[in-house]
């Protein structure tokens, strides 16, 4: 489980960044407004986190629960809530219903995994969603040049394996891109910039957390 301070974010869209050298960057923009509504602590729940929520909810769209939690944290109810596992240290140093700084748990140089919901691209074929070449389209080949192909054995066993690659629905899922590089922080507007593309689109929630996989230069 990834433990490095995180936050979360709205995926504003993309732009790019011209380094001193000239050199062009594309970055994903992403809003990093979100409020501390809760804690867990090792002492009360067995480990320690962040509860973080962004954007607004209606009063009367939220469970008399969730309203408590906003009430006790003093701040408006949000509509997206996320928990980041942290150290002691981390949870410690925030207080209930403040606007997390991107700039004090994460830092410009080090790298992210970022995660978000795909788009929904509906029920795709083979070639589109699992990079199938095709069949060839000679020798008498008709109507079938984006066709899967035989999906399972007449006989033994008899039947069509679980996990065999068809066409259905793509996207729309739950993805992690690792390693990506923090390019600019944006301390007074809340923006981090971030190297490439990250999952989801336009005014999407995604999630940043300190890298598993590369060392981190920064915090």
């Amino acid at each position: 489980m990834n433990s490095n301070p995180g936050i979360l974010g709205l995926k504003i869209g993309m732009t790019q960044v011209i380094g001193d050298d000239g050199e062009v960057t594309p970055v994903t923009v992403i809003d990093t407004r979100a409020v501390v509504v809760g804690k867990r602590t090792k002492e009360k729940n067995g480990y320690d986190a962040l509860i973080l929520g962004y954007g607004e909810r209606k009063v009367t769209r939220t469970s008399k629960p969730l309203a408590g939690q906003f009430k006790s944290a003093g701040t408006a109810p949000k509509s997206v809530l996320r928990e980041f596992r942290c150290d002691a240290e981390v949870v410690a140093k925030f207080e209930l219903g403040q606007v997390l700084p991107a700039e004090e748990v994460l830092a410009v140089g080090q790298f992210v995994d970022v995660r978000g919901v795909s788009r929904g691209r509906g029920f795709s074929g083979v070639m589109r969603r699992h990079n199938f070449s095709g069949a060839k389209a000679s020798h008498g080949a008709h109507e079938y040049k984006r066709h899967g192909g035989s999906i399972g054995t007449n006989m033994t066993p008899g039947r069509v394996l679980p996990g065999k690659k068809m066409p259905g629905q793509l996207g729309n899922k739950k993805v992690s891109v690792l390693s990506q590089k923090i390019v600019k922080i944006l301390a007074d507007k809340h923006l981090v910039l971030v190297a490439g593309g990250v999952p989801g689109s336009r005014n999407t929630y995604v999630e940043l957390r300190g890298s598993v996989k590369k060392k981190n230069s920064g915090k």
